[in-house]
């Protein structure tokens, strides 16, 4: 009898054990939830990411976060390309390449224009005075960035065409360095690099985005997280929101927190953050039908291997 008992005791407490791993398992994969988020060093997910604010609100939905930084849109958009990113933002032309190279990215909000916030630069005693001036010349950019789509249109304004100058593909570090070198003729370049440039060595600008492009800034996922965590990512854009709008009440307190995590003074950090539209939208028919054009100027000169249509990567509607 006492067997018997033995084993029945054994039985319930190996089914309890059981369901207690079952349920701790479980618990821990909860846990385990992780969103990966890919960031630049100016812009406001790495305010997000200082201030610590996202990590409360994920928490009831049982997600941490994993921070990752890039040099600029392009690699960031690699990295979501290869599953290694869940979200992030870049300028207009990043997803644009992305897309056609046949990353599952969705457009899930956008800042308003600030054409402004991107410039071609020369240095302060070149004697290249506008745009036109280009012909012949070597420009640095970083391939696939916002400032792309900046130098193709405003060639076509000038009525350059885009084969009569070089490119010298170049991320901002070394697009600085080859600049200041003399290594090239002209540097394309987005804030805060460009107000940097502007201040310390007084590079001159040939054109900003006025007139020219929009130069949004967008906010990308992929298909698969925004399918299967919706509302994480309505979480992320809500942090953003948040912080967007702290930013366009605080320039000042703004800058001084930018200054120490990408090493730029405050006051040229102001002069950045002032050109800047911190206000995250829902993507509207006007500004898919903009990116859009991004898409069919890039096929055009053959920057892109094949058409793309933007509407396939915009998240549903809400039901």
């Amino acid at each position: 009898m006492s067997t018997g008992i033995t084993r029945r005791h054994f039985a319930v407490l190996a089914s309890g054990l059981a369901g207690a791993l079952a349920l701790g398992a479980g618990s821990a994969r909860a846990q385990e939830k992780v969103v990966r988020i890919g960031y630049q060093k100016y812009g406001t997910l790495i305010l997000l990411k200082n201030k610590g604010l996202l990590e409360p609100l994920l928490k009831p939905l049982g997600y941490s976060v994993k921070w990752a930084e890039f040099p600029a849109g392009p690699q960031l958009l690699e990295a979501l390309n290869a599953g290694a990113v869940d979200f992030g933002n870049t300028g207009e032309a990043p997803p644009i390449f992305a897309q056609a190279a046949g990353a599952p990215l969705v457009y899930v909000g956008y800042e308003p224009a600030a054409p402004q916030g991107e410039a071609i630069l020369v240095p302060k005693d070149s004697p290249l005075k506008t745009v036109a001036d280009l012909k012949g010349k070597t420009v640095a950019l970083n391939k696939g960035s916002n400032v792309h789509y900046l130098l193709v249109k405003a060639l076509e304004k000038a009525g350059v065409p885009y084969s009569d100058i070089e490119t010298a593909y170049l991320t901002p570090a070394d697009a600085r360095a080859a600049f200041e070198r003399g290594s090239v003729d002209a540097w394309a370049i987005w804030d805060p690099f460009q107000a940097a440039a502007e201040k310390t060595i007084d590079a001159r600008q040939l054109a900003d985005g006025t007139g020219i492009v929009s130069n949004y800034q967008f906010y990308l996922s992929t298909r698969s997280f925004v399918d299967q965590a919706p509302q994480v990512v309505d979480v992320l854009l809500k942090g953003v929101a948040e912080v967007g709008a702290w930013v366009k009440a605080n320039p000042k307190a703004a800058a001084a927190e930018f200054s120490p995590l990408i090493g730029i003074p405050a006051p040229i950090l102001e002069v950045a953050l002032a050109r800047q539209q911190y206000d995250v939208k829902p993507i509207t028919p006007e500004v898919a039908t903009a990116q859009q054009q991004v898409a069919d100027t890039f096929l055009a000169l053959g920057l892109i291997p094949k058409p793309i249509r933007i509407a396939d990567a915009l998240r549903a509607p809400k039901s």
